[in-house]
């Protein structure tokens, strides 16, 4: 009869058995992290970008952001506070010179003309009778010194003659003295006459003058109010593609409030950003590369604005070739701004490892199948090229990738 195990040896053994395992599992595990960790110590050359260092030429730039936008766009505002009545059109209708987009309520601008007019009207009523007045009263007072002068002269005449007579012994002193005082007195009242003439002629056209100003104020006034007028019935003042409308119908709007958007799809700008740092060096004129995926678009800076806003200052670019077909409104770019031009330097390719100048852990192959890591000084560089300033001579291969996650990693193996 067999003899019967002990409990206690059984779980001596099961004890045994599960230490074998669990040191058996450790083995395997240690030996999975060791090989994961040589694993990442190589890099597949494959998914590196790789450049050999040369000497040449760096047409230097700055690194700005941008924004592709239409060549022309014309944002158009209410002129007057009002309602939307009824729309025509929607976003994206290409539309001609000339095309209804909407229309205002115009009833209260139409009451505005109308005051507007009849105050005009009233002004140049104010005018033509002033003016009509003025010259029925400087007539009259030309015909009064015409009289007067008639009276000068007959007086004078008739002065000749009685001193003629008094010569003659057949007139008196008393007479000619007389005659004499009459005719001063006439001659004096002429000449008063004469004065008053004048002082009323201008008077009275310094008023002329005056109503006029205020005619003409008004005619302004009139015209200006015409043209707002014109304007409230919304067209599109050029063919265009209509990129925004509003179009909620009844909705209350304010004077100068935006209610549509046409643009000209078919050319295109960049506008860019820049930190206000470099406001010395982003000039009217200077040339730029604008870097849309693989596309390198040549421009020129056209504007730059005079201040800077929250330390940025903006510039517009128009580009050579403003109809690319891989132009498209809203689309963000890189642009470059050329600064100077520096020959014999040596140079690698740009990348996204390049954030400015100064020192960088850069890898550099140094045999068929190692990488090891190098600290370099860089200096300035284009969308093309980085210049270095030590730390790598030409004709060594270096990686211009993302190496961020090797970080650690002093040398690596191209696998």
């Amino acid at each position: 009869m067999d003899r019967e195990i002990p409990k206690e040896v059984i779980m001596r053994q099961k004890r045994r058995r599960l230490i074998r395992i669990c040191v058996i599992s450790a083995a395997a595990l240690a030996v999975v992290i060791t090989a994961v960790l040589l694993l990442r110590k190589g890099v597949k050359a494959s998914d590196l970008k790789i450049c050999e260092a040369d000497r040449g030429t760096i047409e230097t730039s700055i690194n700005a952001t941008g924004k592709v936008a239409p060549a022309f766009e014309e944002i158009i505002n209410s002129p007057i506070t009002t309602k939307i009545v009824e729309v025509y059109s929607k976003a994206g209708d290409s539309v001609s010179a000339g095309t209804p987009l909407l229309r205002l309520d115009l009833l209260s601008a139409e009451t505005e003309l109308k005051r507007i007019q009849d105050e005009r009207d009233m002004k140049r009523l104010e005018l033509d009778k002033l003016r009509l007045n003025n010259n029925t009263f400087l007539t009259n007072l030309d015909m009064q010194i015409r009289v007067k002068q008639m009276s000068v002269n007959r007086l004078a005449a008739e002065l000749v003659n009685e001193q003629r007579l008094d010569s003659l012994g057949s007139g008196t002193g008393d007479k000619v003295r007389e005659v004499k005082l009459a005719y001063e007195t006439a001659r004096l009242e002429l000449e008063q006459l004469r004065k008053e003439l004048i002082n009323e002629r201008d008077v009275r056209q310094a008023d002329e003058r005056m109503k006029a100003l205020e005619l003409s104020i008004s005619d302004r006034n009139l015209a200006e109010t015409m043209r707002t007028f014109d304007d409230a019935k919304i067209k599109a003042p050029r063919a265009a593609i209509l990129t925004y409308i509003n179009d909620q119908i009844g909705q209350q709007i304010a004077q100068g409030e935006r209610v549509a958007v046409i643009a000209d799809l078919s050319r295109f700008k960049v506008e860019g950003e820049i930190a206000d740092s470099y406001v010395d060096r982003i000039v009217v004129g200077a040339p730029t590369v604008t870097r849309i995926g693989k596309e390198q678009l040549r421009g020129v800076i056209t504007n730059v604005t005079p201040l800077s806003t929250n330390g940025v200052v903006a510039f517009s670019v128009k580009l050579d070739d403003d109809s690319n077909p891989r132009l498209r409104s809203g689309l963000k770019s890189d642009v470059y701004v050329m600064c100077d031009v520096r020959d014999n330097v040596v140079r690698i390719a740009n990348g996204p490892y390049y954030k400015g100048a100064g020192r960088y852990d850069l890898f550099v192959q140094t045999s068929d199948n190692l990488l090891e890591k190098r600290s370099v000084r860089l200096g300035d560089s284009n969308y093309e090229y980085v210049e270095v300033l030590d730390g790598i001579a030409p004709g060594e291969k270096v990686v211009t990738s993302d190496m961020s996650e090797y970080r650690e990693s002093d040398k690596l193996t191209l696998r």
